[in-house]
């Protein structure tokens, strides 16, 4: 199942160094929102937190990025719940209330049993909204695991901030000669975003000097979907595209959603 194997050839001291900024914090859920802890076996677990919305037309599977936890969006989820979205954020190991160590194999590997337990959790809570997943900067790596590998659980994938391609920011951190096989590395990335056929929506800063927007650019024009959307916020950086284009962000994911949402 899945690609762990395949991210484990990066897992590199000097990488998960300048990659993995892990945050154990914490703070009680607001009304409405529930903690979730993910058991991975071996006594590992990751947490997660649902923000629901009463009537949802569909729920989002959220990966956050680097140096986030999932508390960090309880202010973020109620303008997801304006769009009739459930959220449901998902931390990864040593991240909020995990406990274990990041890598690049378990980041995508754990989005598997995330999804599982979120599908499970809807089950119990008789939801029947279509389910999204969207990964936003180092996130976009389980987002893109879980759009290649269960494209038929999902309705669209979401990409913010995101890239694709680790090696190209291993490359623009002068660390490439750490790791020699980045060139097939990145070779069998391109083969898995081209197998991505599930409608894809892109948003990025145009003045994203981490994740430079050719990333973005470079996914859209290769994804294998044929129903994509390119968004692109003028004067947004890496970590502010959501309040610069708040209105633009928030009406191409309400649209995108409501778009591929059954109607009842």
């Amino acid at each position: 199942m899945g690609n762990g194997t395949l991210y484990s050839n990066l897992d590199l001291p000097e990488f998960h160094r300048v990659i993995f900024y892990p945050r154990p914090d914490w703070e009680p859920p607001p009304t409405q929102a529930s903690d979730h802890a993910i058991s991975l076996g071996g006594g590992i677990h990751v947490s997660a937190r649902l923000y629901p919305v009463r009537n949802a037309m569909a729920t989002m599977l959220f990966f956050h990025g680097n140096g986030e936890v999932a508390s960090d969006y309880d202010h973020i989820a109620p303008l997801y719940n304006r769009v009739n979205v459930n959220l449901f954020v998902a931390d990864y190991r040593g991240y909020g209330r995990s406990n274990g160590s990041p890598s690049f194999a378990t980041l995508v590997a754990d989005a598997h049993p995330v999804l599982d337990h979120l599908q499970e959790l809807l089950r119990r809570r008789e939801e029947s909204a279509s389910l999204f997943v969207m990964g936003r900067s180092l996130g976009s790596h389980p987002a893109i695991e879980l759009a290649t590998c269960c494209s038929g659980r999902f309705r669209g994938l979401i990409l913010e901030s995101g890239f694709a391609h680790i090696s190209r920011l291993i490359r623009n951190m002068g660390l490439a000669s750490a790791a020699p096989g980045l060139d097939a590395f990145e070779k069998a990335i391109d083969a898995r975003v081209k197998a991505i056929t599930i409608p894809v929506l892109v948003i990025h800063g145009e003045e994203d000097t981490l994740v430079l927007p050719e990333n973005a650019r470079h996914f859209y024009e290769n994804v294998g979907s044929h129903d994509k959307t390119l968004l692109t916020i003028p004067g947004a950086g890496h970590n502010d595209v959501m309040t610069v284009g708040m209105k633009e962000y928030f009406e191409a994911i309400g649209t995108f959603v409501a778009r591929l949402t059954p109607k009842t």
